[in-house]
């Protein structure tokens, strides 16, 4: 095994690597941009890069009002809730930097709130399905990832891997749980909660050793089933398992936090048709949460994706454990409150 150790400041500082070390097959641009260039380099950007953000800008803006417009239906009605658009743009922030804590923060909060399983869930997969593929494409664009069609790269390969087998997890998921087995708000939360911990701890432990992990796709479809069946019956724990997973299989932690985003944002296509199909024979779907999530969640999604560029990876390396452990620990404290 081979390991390197880095400097919190100024980026890596590469120590003798082994010879029978595993080469990086997915990373490969992020981790060469944290050696060669320091924190503060990292916070410049090309010009095309800034454009692209500011463009997003304009149309969060546009979006913003279309949305006040349809969602007042002429009751002149404010359909924001301040304190969700708060609570989803802190959410959404260390959901796009770490890879998780949007749906499995947010859903136990809403529960706490007072919102309904079919008020959360839908709107959750909606906002997730938008900023998932915004922030994916925000991490590309300031070089947390390198997707490629032509040639089809490693990190291309990962992605359609994740979102086959978690999409197809998420539609059965869906339909069990809201039409056949109908799980109580506290089984799902506790289930959820439970998971991310255990992963939290593995993953802690894995960064203490700071070795690096040979890459193996196979091990990423187990861990793509079970984040698709978090997702589809509680509208979150997908992130942390699926993070969590590449990492333990060998992906650097900047890319693996962009690929989960970018993946999380297509599986969640497949539970928003799956909603709407069930909305369309008669299950009560609400969707008037959507405007307040989807207001501090796009913002996020902007924000967050640059923030893992400027922060070396040697941080994140702990954080996103950490993290884990953190939201699932309060994830089942406020589930056995439900």
């Amino acid at each position: 095994m081979d390991y390197q150790i880095e400097d919190a400041d100024t980026g890596p500082q590469a120590e003798q690597i082994p010879p029978e070390a595993p080469p990086r097959q997915i990373g490969v641009e992020a981790e060469a941009l944290d050696r060669k260039q320091t924190a503060a380099e990292r916070m410049r950007l090309p010009r095309q890069a800034w454009r692209r953000l500011v463009l997003l800008g304009v149309v969060y803006v546009t979006v913003i009002a279309s949305l006040l417009i349809v969602f007042d239906g002429g009751t002149r009605q404010n359909p924001f809730v301040p304190l969700v658009v708060l609570i989803a743009f802190v959410l959404e922030t260390t959901d796009s930097a770490a890879g998780m804590g949007f749906g499995t923060g947010l859903a136990p909060l809403l529960f706490v709130l007072g919102y309904e399983p079919l008020q959360i869930v839908p709107v959750l997969l909606v906002s997730e399905m938008l900023t998932g593929l915004i922030a994916g494409a925000v991490h590309q664009n300031v070089e947390n990832v390198a997707f490629s069609v032509r040639p089809l790269n490693e990190e291309s390969k990962l992605l359609l891997l994740l979102v086959g087998v978690g999409s197809v997890a998420t539609l059965g998921s869906v339909v069990l749980t809201y039409v056949a087995l109908e799980l109580s708000e506290a089984a799902i939360e506790t289930y959820v909660s439970v998971l991310v911990l255990v992963m939290g701890v593995v993953g802690v432990s894995r960064a203490k050793l700071r070795t690096r992990i040979e890459y193996k796709p196979r091990r990423l479809v187990a861990f793509a089933l079970l984040a698709g069946v978090n997702k589809g019956i509680g509208g979150g724990g997908y992130g942390p398992v699926i993070t969590l997973g590449q990492i333990l299989s060998g992906v650097y932690e900047k890319s693996a936090v962009a690929i989960t985003t970018l993946a999380e944002g297509i599986v969640s296509i497949t539970g928003v048709v799956t909603f709407l199909l069930l909305f369309h024979y008669g299950v009560p779907v609400d969707f008037r949460l959507l405007p307040s999530i989807f207001a501090g969640g796009f913002l996020a999604a902007i924000v967050a994706p640059y923030a893992v560029r400027v922060v070396p990876n040697a941080i994140w390396r702990y954080v996103i454990p950490i993290y884990a452990f953190g939201i699932g620990l309060i994830g089942l404290s406020l589930g056995l409150e439900v």
